[in-house]
């Protein structure tokens, strides 16, 4: 039983990092292979400790915005405004949490920097579209027991492209929080 309390603290974890930390689905392939735990009941135990962590991510960013620079975090509160004042953008935004199989922690920042969007329904969202994933790795995790596990975490966390896609994610937060999105409101 202490491992599956290992395994949600490391997951809760790895999720509210901002950026850099390695995949969830490899936690719980790393998890289900050395210790032998029951698939489904990891798979849960991954939803719920994913979802915690993104909700922790957002909450910091959200309670600390008022360490960045003010006019990005204005700029971020408009953005918030005006995603939610336009229904079809709120559904964008939605399906976006649901079906993203980039990183999601970037996405979890912005919206914990835009204060008028809602964080439940992201939440579970987020919740949802990984218990596919989830269920999906920890299927296939057999495939990956007859490789050095050790090994595949070092490649993926030093490879080239899981580097590029965090750099560019950083970089579209970055962007988002530079566009002046109170001129598009009343433009809107």
């Amino acid at each position: 039983m202490e491992i599956y309390f290992a395994a949600a603290a490391a997951i809760v974890a790895m999720n509210a990092l901002p950026a850099f930390a390695p995949p969830t689905w490899m936690a719980l392939v790393f998890f289900l292979l050395h210790y032998k735990l029951n698939p489904i009941a990891l798979v849960i135990l991954g939803v719920i400790s994913a979802t915690l962590g993104r909700a922790i991510l957002t909450w910091y960013f959200r309670k600390f915005a008022h360490l960045v620079p003010s006019k990005f975090a204005k700029n971020m509160e408009f953005a918030g405004t005006y995603f939610t004042n336009h229904s079809t953008k709120r559904f964008a935004q939605f399906a976006i949490f649901l079906v993203s199989p980039i990183s999601s922690a970037q996405l979890f920042e912005a919206v914990g920097m835009m204060k008028t969007i809602n964080v439940k329904p992201l939440l579970a969202a987020f919740a949802a579209g990984r218990t596919f994933t989830y269920s999906t790795y920890v299927t296939g995790a057999a495939a990956i027991a007859a490789t050095n596990f050790g090994d595949l975490v070092i490649h993926e966390l030093k490879s080239p492209w899981a580097i590029a896609v965090q750099i560019v994610m950083i970089s579209a937060f970055i962007a988002l929080g530079s566009v002046d999105w109170k001129s598009r409101i009343r433009n809107s």
